[in-house]
């Protein structure tokens, strides 16, 4: 598959070259990793400056899919999957934890996806590259795994047959660039690699060493390795479109797996994938290791993909679905609220209910073939519906920063289903919205007509309630002293088709409120799904509400410990009141959500420069308060229901002299 640019490059790049340096960066911003063969096996965490930034913390989760909770009778669970492959930014020069801009591809569909491919690599820069941290936070939260990529290109982009042999290089017994991506992976905490081997020139030898270091990679570690559909016995590439004797060493050798999963080509037909299912199912695999590949980078939910050949209605799937480049939504939107229109037609479909996919178009939405799953099986479960990226960042109702940001690592398991609405009359309209939150950058907002009861259907849990089990939900009506027409809606896993309701009650307060509802009456009990009521006043009306977090969790709350030893580990000043900074600190001994990097100002308020699940963060802005000679960091601990630690601080010195004779010790000078 050859890698095509990123949106912020022009359209017919050769991947044989570099990508450009972008038009500003920061001094001191690490970047996500990226090797060739011999430059990996150099390649130490010890030594990496970056390698503290660029590591994930967030273990991977447990999901399910609750049949009695399925809510498309076309999808078919514990059947075909989906893997998608994502290019997030460019090979070079990714930031490692996000950056100042909400204009980033925020996949927030995780539902609906069985593993995520970190797509790139070049042939100019890199041709094995680790995933974001912040992409790794995200999708571990959601319970998907992330792999790496491997991509040896083909000789028109680049590649060269020397990269093959020098990546199935061999000292004795194993196999040491085999051994580096096992670290890397361990290290940063993803779960895999997808080997991507297109460059021509091999033969069978080479084929043989390929195959022996895939199941080196099986012996030696627990990873996820999945192989692309492109060298043959041979070593020739020859692309198959299928499974069959031509490539079945890459996936099964004897009673060997070689490759947990294969990555059929985009040539298949239904007659192809047919022999492919049998033939795993021959080799004691199971035909659903197979993922039938549908490019759509070019044109998204309009692409021609043979959907009866792969999920036929009314029959087992055959295989499942591999995705490559689905940010096409995002590389083709007008704007992020345009991005989350598309993306949404692309996971649900046109209809924007995954309950609902009856439609003439072709693409009826992956959820007309896939149930959706949920990460939402412990206790406490809190969600702000922060997608990841915003225009502001609230704490607790309080705006503390109006600046763009994107940083995954904060994105929230997102609801199960978007978007489900009943009503007898005029439905309202669920959507995400970026103007308004309660903590992040992002809240649920509800708009529309109201003239009759809308029940909206958020979330899909396995939570055990006892009689210390709570409910919390922050809610903005926009006026103070009116009813807020909200109803909480739970069923539960005894009587999964009986909602029980929850009455929020009148707005007491202007801007955000907060109501915790006790769960003691449905102790011993297992809630099955969230869902809110809006119930009509006694004339039709305009509605708006924004939901600004959900959760349940026991009582009460607990405080995490703080995060100790804090470091200002570099600064460089960019101009006399500007700086970035590296820092780190010891992680508090509590269960934690994050960490919020915080500037405390003079005045005693606070702005927020940026948060963590990780120990080490870069912040890409300071500002300087006046001529002040140090600014105040605090670094405080988020726990799991989002209640906030005590800080710990760190004092940044700024050594610039103003050009009018105040130094750093001298008083406020004129702006």
């Amino acid at each position: 598959m050859s890698v095509r640019p990123w949106r912020w490059f022009a359209s017919l790049a050769i991947v044989a070259c570099a990508s450009p340096l972008p038009a500003q960066t920061l001094p001191g911003q690490p970047y996500v990793g990226y090797w060739f063969p011999d430059t990996l096996l150099s390649w130490d965490p010890a030594t990496d400056p970056d390698a503290a930034y660029n590591r994930s913390t967030v273990p991977l989760g447990a999901r399910f899919s609750d049949p009695a909770q399925n809510v498309n009778p076309h999808a078919l669970a514990d059947q075909g999957r989906v893997t998608s492959l994502v290019a997030f930014a460019p090979t070079s020069f990714n930031p490692s934890q996000g950056s100042a801009t909400m204009d980033y591809y925020a996949l927030n569909y995780w539902q609906y996806v069985d593993y995520l491919v970190f797509w790139g690599g070049s042939a100019g820069e890199g041709l094995i590259l680790a995933p974001n941290p912040t992409v790794i936070d995200a999708a571990h939260r959601n319970g998907v795994p992330v792999l790496g990529n491997v991509y040896l290109p083909p000789n028109a982009f680049g590649g060269q047959i020397q990269w093959v042999h020098d990546f199935v290089q061999r000292d004795g017994d194993t196999f040491p660039v085999a051994d580096k991506m096992i670290q890397a992976a361990e290290y940063y905490g993803f779960d895999g690699w997808f080997i991507n081997q297109e460059t021509s020139g091999g033969n069978a030898a080479l084929a043989s060493d390929m195959q022996a270091m895939l199941e080196y990679f099986q012996a030696h570690s627990s990873l996820r390795i999945v192989w692309y559909d492109s060298m043959t016995q041979t070593g020739a590439i020859a692309y198959q479109n299928a499974l069959d004797a031509q490539n079945q060493m890459f996936f099964q050798d004897g009673s060997n797996v070689v490759s947990n999963d294969m990555f059929l080509n985009f040539n298949w037909t239904t007659g192809g994938l047919a022999s492919s299912a049998a033939l795993a199912t021959t080799l004691g695999r199971s035909p659903y290791e197979l993922y039938a590949g549908a490019d759509v980078e070019s044109n998204g939910y309009n692409t021609n993909v043979n959907w009866n050949g792969l999920f036929p209605e009314g029959s087992p799937h055959v295989a499942s679905l591999g995705l490559y480049r689905p940010e096409w939504t995002f590389n083709s939107s007008s704007s992020v609220a345009n991005f989350y229109t598309r993306d949404n037609r692309m996971w649900v479909g046109p209809n924007g209910d995954p309950s609902n996919t009856t439609t003439t178009a072709a693409w009826k939405g992956i959820a007309n073939y896939i149930p959706a799953t949920s990460p939402i099986s412990t206790l406490p479960f809190v969600t702000n519906f922060n997608t990841g990226q915003g225009s502001l960042y609230a704490l607790d109702g309080e705006t503390m920063s109006t600046s763009e940001w994107n940083n995954l690592s904060l994105q929230d398991v997102l609801p199960t289903w978007r978007w489900i609405v009943r009503s007898s009359g005029s439905k309202l309209t669920p959507a995400m919205d970026w103007s308004e939150s309660y903590w992040g950058g992002t809240s649920l907002k509800l708009s529309g007509t109201l003239d009759a009861v809308n029940d909206i259907t958020l979330y899909e849990t396995q939570l055990a309630l006892d009689a210390d089990s709570l409910f919390v939900i922050a809610y903005d009506p926009g006026e103070v002293g009116g009813p807020t027409h909200l109803q909480v809606g739970l069923t539960f896993a005894d009587a999964p088709t009986t909602v029980e309701y929850l009455d929020i009650g009148d707005a007491t307060r202007t801007g955000w409120d907060a109501r915790t509802l006790a769960l003691t009456a449905y102790a011993g009990r297992t809630l099955s799904t969230i869902s809110l009521r809006v119930n009509p006043a006694a004339t039709s009306q305009a509605y708006t509400m924004h939901i600004g977090r959900l959760g349940v969790y026991a009582s009460p709350p607990p405080t995490p410990a703080p995060p100790t030893d804090a470091q200002l580990v570099s600064k460089n000043e960019t101009a006399p009141d500007s700086a970035t900074l590296r820092l780190q600190w010891s992680a508090s001994p509590d269960p934690i959500n994050s960490y919020n990097v915080l500037q405390r100002h003079a005045d005693g308020s606070a702005s927020w420069l940026g948060g963590t699940p990780n120990t080490a963060y870069f912040v890409g802005q300071l500002t300087r308060d006046g001529s002040e000679a140090a600014s105040t960091i605090e670094i405080e601990a988020v726990g799991p229901t989002f209640v906030r630690s005590a800080a710990a601080t760190v004092l940044v010195p700024w050594d610039s002299i103003f050009a009018d004779g105040f130094d750093g010790a001298g008083g406020d000078r004129d702006r």
